[in-house]
């Protein structure tokens, strides 16, 4: 097992960095009986333990993180918190039907009030900005592919806070004149996620709960009257367990029907050196909303508190061996910086500062999952799809509510332990994931090959 100074070390997110020194929490070293148990101390897993100690002020809620809190995905992530849903709409309509991206888009407006809410009454210093969020193409198929995405929005009813952006308008706003159009949803956010995931820790222990890092789980024994889970140094016996390790979750023993729910995907990031008054006043982007674009593998961009540049994707790799802790991509790297400046020129002369990378959980379904595993004692929650800040926040609400056996309108979403597709065997899993990333490439290299692109 790692120490802190070793797990403090090989943190490289830019959003650990800029957090700055961190204490940890002792790691488990003794035996303990919970109501609770909890694996994983990410968004999902510390709103899970709050919410549940919240309507149960005398249960005995644990979490275990393997590593320390923010270390994971979590903190790692770029920290939007939107609507997006899955792979895209037009797949979700086309798996699911048109009522299930109603319901899917409901969820999300409610996940996104919810972290926003969450955030302002609890004080979070988590860099919270709700300056909205562009969705917009570089060449005019991608543009017309976008403007198909608005008109089903708006047949299905649900382009409430959205609006139609054209190449004038946005060029007024970005000065770049790559972009040429797309959606602006007026409703979303952007945070810090590793301060975020660090002041649900804070929200978390404030009400007692247990919370525990570096501390493995080495081993789940089912039983019948406890569920245990082993750590190196310790143990807890659980009357119910939550596995809440999204992209991690092939690293959890024992969890063996876990193994065909999902596969991580790995994505890269990068992030500017501040940039000068003159930098801002070249490139518009005066309300700072964070974009993305319309590519099959698309790019995300969003500026930071102390007036960085953010961006990361074009590209989303499956490795044999699942998700570990570190895997550097320079390709990738190369890449997020080359496609910025090909965005702007302007900022050709920027310095990258920091670079990164992280796993997104993904499966067959195209779409998030909460499921009972086994028998109602063990919930599992995953395939996020890179769209987790929001959703993996309500879902912490939505867990709650199971484990307390209540029924409501967050229970009754179609994701709760519906019938998953199973991923196929690891071997399949990867080559299946590299013909999709290969697939998904040339659509854009098809549908950009009029415009210069990296």
């Amino acid at each position: 097992m790692a120490n802190n100074k070793d797990s403090l070390l090989k943190s490289t997110s830019f959003w650990q960095h800029d957090y700055g020194h961190y204490t940890p929490n002792l790691s488990l070293a003794e035996n303990l009986k919970a109501d609770v148990a909890i694996i994983g101390g990410g968004f999902t897993g510390l709103n899970t333990a709050w919410q549940f100690k919240k309507d149960n002020p005398n249960a005995r809620v644990v979490v275990l993180e393997a590593d320390i809190i923010g270390f994971g995905s979590s903190g790692r992530n770029a920290g939007f918190s939107t609507k997006l849903f899955g792979l895209e709409p037009e797949m979700v309509v086309l798996r699911w039907g048109k009522q299930k991206m109603i319901d899917a888009h409901r969820y999300m407006n409610m996940a996104v009030a919810h972290t926003k809410s969450l955030i302002e009454q609890n004080g979070f210093q988590s860099d919270y900005s709700h300056a909205g969020m562009l969705r917009v193409s570089y060449a005019q198929k991608q543009l017309q592919r976008i403007r198909k995405t608005y008109q089903l929005y708006q047949e299905l009813g649900i382009d409430t806070g959205l609006t139609w952006i054209d190449k004038n308008r946005i060029q007024q706003e970005f000065y770049s004149d790559r972009i040429i159009g797309g959606i602006y949803d007026t409703d979303t956010g952007t945070l810090n996620p590793c301060k975020q995931v660090r002041e649900l820790k804070r929200l978390a222990e404030s009400a007692m709960v247990k919370i525990y890092e570096t501390s493995p789980v080495m081993n789940i024994e089912k039983t019948a009257s406890a569920i245990i889970l082993k750590t190196p140094n310790g143990q807890v016996a659980a009357d119910k367990v939550v596995i809440a390790t999204n992209a991690y979750t092939r690293q959890v023993p024992d969890a063996r029907s876990l193994k065909n729910k999902q596969y991580p995907l790995w994505t890269y990031q990068v992030v500017t050196e501040p940039l000068t008054a003159a930098q801002w006043d070249s490139i518009g982007w005066k309300d700072r909303q964070s974009f993305g674009d319309n590519r099959h593998m698309l790019h995300y961009f969003r500026t930071t508190a102390d007036g960085r540049i953010t961006m990361g994707g074009g590209d989303a790799i499956a490795y044999k061996t699942g998700a570990k802790l570190e895997i550097p991509s320079p390709m990738n790297w190369e890449h997020c910086e080359a496609h910025l400046k090909w965005i702007y020129p302007q900022l050709k002369d920027v310095r990258i500062d920091y670079r990164w990378g992280g796993p997104v959980s993904v499966n067959a379904d195209m779409a998030p999952e909460i499921s009972f595993i086994e028998d109602e004692r063990i919930i599992y929650s995953g395939g996020c799809f890179g769209h987790g800040v929001s959703l993996s926040h309500l879902n912490g609400r939505t867990i709650a509510d199971l484990l307390n056996n209540n029924k409501t309108e967050l229970t009754d979403f179609w994701i709760v332990n519906r019938k998953c597709i199973p991923m196929p065997g690891d071997m399949l899993s990867f080559i299946g994931g590299q013909v999709a990333r290969k697939a998904l490439k040339v659509g854009d290299w098809w549908e950009e090959r009029h415009v210069r692109n990296h």
